[in-house]
């Protein structure tokens, strides 16, 4: 079998910063790991852009599953740190014309039973994440996830965003 790390569509940018970001997150815990802090950044990338697998990540790196699951939960805790809220999401949109809401259904692996992730729309089961975009479809906010089989409407009104937007007076579009 040949092993090896993951290439990935992504600027050197982006591994450079979240380097830096996981590097100053481990100075503050006091905490040493097997990986530099790049070669984390570069495994949590590969996981989240590619799609590789824990055991994939686990025999390209040289290190064990439990570890990758360690090393990608804390880059996604790091990531999720450095997102904006929906009200700075909101100072940031009012210096756009308008802003576009959109819902998406992220598909996952469960089981049967559990009945709140499955959405018939799309005959998976997956979570449902709202995303608020300027005009030119950057991203300005994404929400928490949520069941998948909860509608749109429903997310919105959960997460605040209706009401964000009318007291920030935004004009929205949303399907």
């Amino acid at each position: 079998m040949l092993v090896h790390p993951s290439a990935i569509d992504l600027s050197t940018a982006h591994l450079c910063h979240l380097s830096r970001v996981m590097a100053t997150r481990r100075r503050e815990i006091g905490s040493r790991r097997r990986l530099t802090p790049r070669r984390q950044a570069l495994l949590a990338l590969a996981h989240l852009r590619c799609g590789d697998t824990y055991a994939q990540l686990a025999a390209g790196f040289g290190i064990g599953i439990a570890t990758v699951y360690r090393y990608v939960r804390e880059a996604i805790d790091v990531l999720a740190a450095l997102a904006p809220t929906l009200d700075e999401a909101m100072v940031t949109a009012r210096s756009k014309a308008y802003v576009i809401l959109d819902g998406t259904v992220l598909p996952i692996n469960r089981i049967a039973a559990d009945r709140p992730y499955y959405t018939g729309k799309k005959r998976h089961h997956g979570m449902n994440v709202q995303a608020l975009t300027d005009t030119f479809g950057g991203l300005l906010w994404a929400s928490p996830a949520l069941p998948g089989a909860t509608h749109d409407l429903t997310a919105a009104r959960k997460h605040g965003i209706i009401d964000a937007l009318a007291d920030a007076g935004l004009k929205c579009w949303a399907d």
